[in-house]
């Protein structure tokens, strides 16, 4: 059995393991740690929550103090890069406990916040700098910051950076990095689009791959729940109403969708928080709080957000919407079960989502099992449209289908007096016939109200014979 200290890691660091209760590495660990130990690239693949941040920091740090050297302004030696700010966050805090007995610095950048208490941090110089695409770049162009001096470069979650279309400004960091250095890369997926982008990054990488590409957690119980999208809201409801479900993780889709979810809870008088792009750093620190000390039970998150999310004891998972990329899926499940707890993943999917169940089901190879609905509840018509009677009830909005002229008699409803003629078909650019004709098939009461048929018009009819206006062609335009 491998030990920490059969790496040959400094005491310091062997020292800050034991007190954090560290002993046996995981296997992402034992394969990566002895390659970046003698300065390979490395391109791993890992899910999240393997432990591939200690994967790489460990030998980092190990490297960083057996070669000491003097900062330079505005300079750093290693450069971690991040797809977003509470992962940059974690991986940068990881360092810092690592290296609590080591000499060294440790600094994060993301956006959201300030950018000048940022410059003052690294206008002298630091070690270890975490860091977010979109921030480097700004730091570099206000001159801020130089990457001529970096030793080891991460690339850490690459395949969320290509999701959130970070290739751009990667392929222009990467232009200004020194040829000469050590590259270690981290994708829980390695699609084509990625390997690609490896290439642009690594020279001769060891490749470390913990599980299969298409492997979820072994100890995540998964389901899917058939419900329409008008119902989702109700049903996640009736399902937190459960005291067993201690701390869950709720993905939505959109950033809208998270906010909506989180005041129907409210509503309901059940606490939860969202965090999204939308929301400002403090409102994102407030609600990862509330959900780590348990004063808030429920996060409600979109995928790009809860990248970095490490938060111990969530018991569900929820997918209020299916992700419309398949990797998502195997992200968000991995929010649970994580140090060798178990978990449960519950998936809504609509009419709409199917096909996105069988790219999930295609990846992960595995047939997610149906769960039954609660006692009582329904489900309403699977994809949220309303049934075909109650589709007729609703009023239309601008011009009715073709069917619904014509044959119809002009948008009249259907359980018109099936005697009555056919209403007359609409002329471009001339008006309809008179329709007094008509009177004489219709009920008496209504042709005791007729006009006169009026003469013909160089426009549109102003009236029927039954004193009902034309709707659809009174809104008509007017030809020019």
């Amino acid at each position: 059995m491998t030990l920490f200290s059969d790496f040959g890691l400094a005491q310091p660091i062997l020292k800050a393991l034991a007190s954090e209760g560290y002993e046996k590495p995981t296997p992402i660990q034992a394969q990566t740690i002895p390659l970046a130990l003698e300065g390979r690239d490395v391109c791993g693949i890992a899910q999240t929550g393997t432990g591939k941040t200690a994967a790489f920091a460990l030998p980092i740090l190990h490297r960083l103090s057996q070669n000491p050297r003097p900062k330079a302004p505005k300079a750093c030696r290693v450069l971690v890069l991040s797809p977003t700010r509470e992962l940059a966050g974690q991986i940068a805090d990881s360092f810092r406990v690592y290296g609590r007995n080591l000499r060294l610095s440790t600094s994060v950048v993301f956006g959201g916040v300030t950018i000048g208490k940022q410059e003052r941090e690294l206008s002298g110089g630091v070690d270890v700098l975490v860091a977010t695409p979109g921030r480097l770049l700004d730091l570099i162009d206000r001159k801020s910051l130089t990457l001529r001096d970096v030793e080891i470069l991460v690339l850490d979650e690459a395949d969320q950076m290509l999701d959130l279309g970070f290739i751009h400004a990667l392929k222009r960091i990467v232009k200004l990095l020194p040829a000469k250095r050590q590259s270690l890369f981290f994708s829980a997926t390695m699609p084509k689009t990625i390997s690609s982008l490896a290439d642009d990054f690594l020279r001769d990488p060891a490749k470390v791959a913990v599980t299969p590409v298409a492997t979820t957690a072994e100890r995540v119980e998964q389901s899917v729940i058939f419900v329409a999208t008008g119902r989702k809201q109700a049903l996640l409801e009736i399902l937190l109403k459960d005291e067993s479900i201690d701390r869950v993780l709720v993905f939505t889709r959109t950033k809208h969708g998270a906010d909506k979810v989180v005041r129907g809870l409210d509503k309901a008088g059940i606490a939860g928080a969202a965090i999204h792009g939308n929301k400002s750093q403090p409102q994102r620190e407030r609600a990862l709080a509330a959900f780590r000390d348990g004063s808030c039970r429920v996060l409600v998150a979109t995928d790009i957000a809860a990248r970095g999310i490490d938060v111990e004891g969530v018991s569900h998972v929820i997918n209020f919407d299916l992700p419309n990329v398949p990797e998502s899926y195997v992200h968000r499940i991995g929010r649970t079960a994580r140090a060798g707890a178990t978990g449960l993943a519950i998936s809504f999917c609509n009419d709409e989502e199917r096909a996105y169940l069988k790219d999930i089901e295609k990846l992960t190879r595995l047939k997610v099992p149906v769960a039954a609905l609660p006692e009582g509840f329904s489900a309403g018509p699977v994809g949220g449209e309303a049934a075909p009677e109650q589709r007729r009830e609703q009023p239309q909005r601008g011009r009715p289908a073709p069917h619904a002229r014509g044959h119809q008699g002009h948008g009249q409803p259907r359980n018109a007096d099936p005697n009555a003629e056919r209403g007359p078909k609409r002329r471009r650019g001339r008006g309809g016939k008179p329709a007094g004709q008509q009177a004489e098939n219709r009920p008496q009461q209504q042709a005791a109200h007729a006009k006169p048929a009026p003469k013909p018009a160089q426009r549109r009819p102003e009236g029927r014979s039954d004193g009902m206006q034309v709707a659809w062609l009174d809104k008509a335009p007017r030809r020019r």
